[in-house]
């Protein structure tokens, strides 16, 4: 038992005996469960699941999650089950175990699909039970601090998901004394010589800069006198790995990154942070732009601080954290603190409440995504935490990873919001869609019932929300539209006889016979030219019936039988000349005879671009683009919609573009019928005043 001593020692100073007991029941278990087994240190394997756990009773977390830390490698690496766990501790340890362990040896097309699947499971089973992510950071830490058995190239592979994942996670979660670890072991692992040639200039500066350290402390300790404040003033030293990061990512010097010095004030009440912060400024000069509220606008992970950056002695920039004892305890613990304060009787704190709410987004993002590979880099946008702060026109603060758009900010307040966004006005001026949002800036976005997700957004979206929700619809869009192809295809082909009219048993029968899970995916595929129509309705009224025909009503002639689309480049309209190009899974794809996207293929390819007719009674709503250039005054965007409203119109997307304080460039999408609609859609925009300029527009000319 001399390898649980330590462990005992720490978690009998917070839990009761009865559950110390339970932590020694599980260690005995996982002791004998793990005899003979070694790690590739040659250490008894069962050193590691108790490093593990003292990780977490550092954290002073309960004593499930301790129970659980010591038997996390029992159901993969021994002969125990789940069910085994449970009889003999209960279903919660034995969940938590399960949640840990890792995964079932799946079948992966490639080696990141299976990371990301593992990654994507734990972070599900996280959801069910946030324990099972500080177990996993813990057993995560544990094996970074034993790293050096194993091979250099596993070794930096092992660091680069570290650096990558892991320590941005205990990041989100706000436990920053294992991010701060993490990252540095990681940069150890990752560039050992960089590391040792900046810990030792680290070292040489640390005697430098001890006597400035000593003077700005006793400034700031007697300014907290002086105003009769109790407090605590700390010398703050930046770890390895974030002067590293500064140095490459601002292309600072290592003496310009270590010419700032910080420090950390800690007091009893929020009320005194801010009389500090008053005395701070009146001891130091601020330097401008570098106050944050962290107290009043909380970080996403639930940190709470005041910072400012002051000019002190010899002009050297101080960075100062000011905080009370909670919010350090919670800026050092994160979501592990919600324990501790449960155990004390007290409230819920903010780190647990933020990260609830994130993991029940990665519920959604989980939903939306089609492919582990594209849930993890969704997850991976959202791990960082840079963010900006904006308002909606209601002063609601809404919370947004750095350099996102007013798309990003429609999808954050609510999907239907960014499903139908066709503009936005940034502080009561019309804003482009694509340029990034500033801090402090209120928005209000435009929409329209009748518009949808512009597959262009996926280009300048930066929110994990947005993404998802934009790859989601377009999905949809394009399986709902290749299903109502296939569904006219099939009507056609069927002639005069009513599809609506077919026994359900021999479309059942049809659906078997070709192998698809449903009519609606059968359906699908006829509209995608994966199957002939005329094939599958001889199918569904038998061989030897004969199919009366009737007159074609497809918009394009020599098309029956294939799903159409009109390209987003050109948008051609009935009357255009066009010109078509076959594409594998997707039919016909309609282009304007003078598109420039298709004017090499037509060098290199001329077999594939075929010149095409419209029918003479092609009917339905077709998509456009114009670009109109105004006076930048107030109602201008509403004679616009409205002129395009009274023609029969509806605006599908709309993008604004200033150039300057007194013109306006704005990007319409709408609905025609053909040319002739079109042209009397333009005569009716340039009545407007102040219009200077209105004409046909496509992405081609947009660069």
């Amino acid at each position: 038992m001399y390898l649980f001593e330590g462990l005992q020692h720490k978690v009998s100073a917070y839990l009761p005996k009865k559950e110390v007991d339970y932590v020694r029941a599980a260690y005995i278990l996982a002791r004998d469960a793990h005899d003979g087994q070694t790690r590739s240190s040659g250490d008894p394997y069962i050193t590691h699941p108790v490093a593990v756990a003292g990780i977490l009773a550092d954290m002073r977390l309960d004593h499930e999650t301790i129970m659980a830390a010591l038997l996390h490698d029992v159901i993969e690496d021994t002969d125990y089950s789940k069910e085994d766990l449970s009889l003999a501790f209960g279903e919660t340890v034995a969940e938590l175990v399960e949640g840990v362990s890792k995964l079932d040896k799946l079948k992966f097309s490639s080696k990141q699909e299976a990371q990301a699947e593992n990654f994507r499971k734990m972070l599900m089973a996280m959801v069910q039970d946030i324990r099972v992510i500080l177990i996993k950071l813990s057993d995560r830490t544990h094996n970074m601090r034993t790293l050096g058995a194993l091979r250099p190239d596993k070794r930096r592979r092992i660091a680069l998901e570290t650096l990558e994942i892991y320590s941005p996670l205990a990041h989100r979660l706000g436990i920053h004394d294992i991010k701060n670890e993490l990252e540095d072991l990681g940069f150890e692992a990752m560039y050992p010589m960089r590391h040792r040639a900046l810990k030792s200039a680290v070292a040489k500066a640390r005697g430098n800069r001890q006597e400035i350290m000593e003077r700005t402390k006793q400034d700031l300790t007697s300014k907290l006198k002086d105003y009769d404040i109790a407090g605590r003033v700390l010398g703050r030293e930046k770890h390895l790995y974030s002067i590293y990061r500064k140095m490459r990512n601002k292309e600072l010097s290592f003496t310009e990154v270590m010419d700032i010095y910080g420090f950390r004030i800690i007091v009893d009440s929020v009320d005194n942070c801010y009389r500090v912060l008053g005395a701070m400024h009146g001891l130091y000069k601020p330097i401008e732009n570098r106050f944050k509220d962290y107290i009043a606008i909380p970080r996403t992970n639930g940190y709470q601080s005041l910072h400012t950056s002051l000019k002190g002695i010899h002009g050297i920039p101080v960075e100062v954290q000011i905080r009370t004892k909670e919010m350090d305890h919670l800026a050092d613990k994160g979501v592990a603190a919600h324990w501790v304060y449960k155990q004390e009787g007290e409230k819920d704190n903010s780190a647990q409440m933020r990260a609830n709410q994130w993991m029940q987004s990665l519920v959604e993002l989980q939903q939306r995504a089609s492919t582990s590979v594209e849930f993890i880099e969704s997850v991976k946008s959202d791990l960082f935490p840079h963010e900006i702060y904006v308002f909606t026109p209601k002063g609601k603060i809404v919370e947004l990873p750095m350099g996102s758009t007013a798309v990003d900010f429609a999808y954050a307040v609510h999907s239907d919001v960014g499903n139908t966004c066709v503009g936005a006005r940034v502080d009561h001026k019309n804003y482009p869609l694509s340029s990034p949002l500033e801090n402090g800036q209120s928005i209000e976005v435009i929409t329209s019932p009748r518009a949808k997700p512009n597959a262009n957004w996926l280009n300048f979206v930066v929110s994990a929300r947005a993404r998802s929700n934009i790859r989601h619809f377009l999905k949809r869009q394009h399986s709902n539209d290749a299903t109502s192809m296939g569904n006219r295809l099939l009507r056609h082909a069927l002639g005069t006889i009513k599809l609506d009219e077919i026994p359900q048993s021999d479309i059942n029968r049809v659906v078997e016979e070709t192998k698809y899970e449903s009519f609606e995916d059968l359906l699908a595929n006829i509209g995608m030219g994966n199957e002939i129509s005329a094939m599958i309705a001889r199918r569904l009224v038998g061989e030897n019936t004969e199919i009366p025909d009737k007159k074609s009503t497809v918009a394009i002639r020599g098309t029956e039988g294939l799903m159409l689309h009109y390209s987003s480049c050109c948008h051609p309209i009935p009357e255009d000349e066009i010109v078509a190009i076959l594409s594998p899974g997707r039919g016909v794809v309609i282009h304007q005879t003078g598109c420039t996207n298709i004017r090499k293929l037509s060098k290199e390819e001329p077999q594939r671009v075929l010149p095409m007719q419209w029918a003479e009674d092609a009917q339905g709503d077709f998509k456009a683009s114009l670009r109109v250039e105004a006076m930048n005054q107030q109602g201008t965007l509403a004679a616009l919609t409205g002129a395009i409203a009274s023609c029969d119109s509806s605006i599908l997307n709309l993008q604004t573009l200033d150039r300057d304080d007194n013109n306006l460039v704005i990007d319409i999408e709408l609905s025609t019928k053909n040319r002739k609609h079109f042209a009397n859609i333009m005569r009716k925009i340039r009545t407007i005043p102040d219009l200077q300029k209105v004409s046909r527009h496509s992405q081609n000319k947009q660069k």
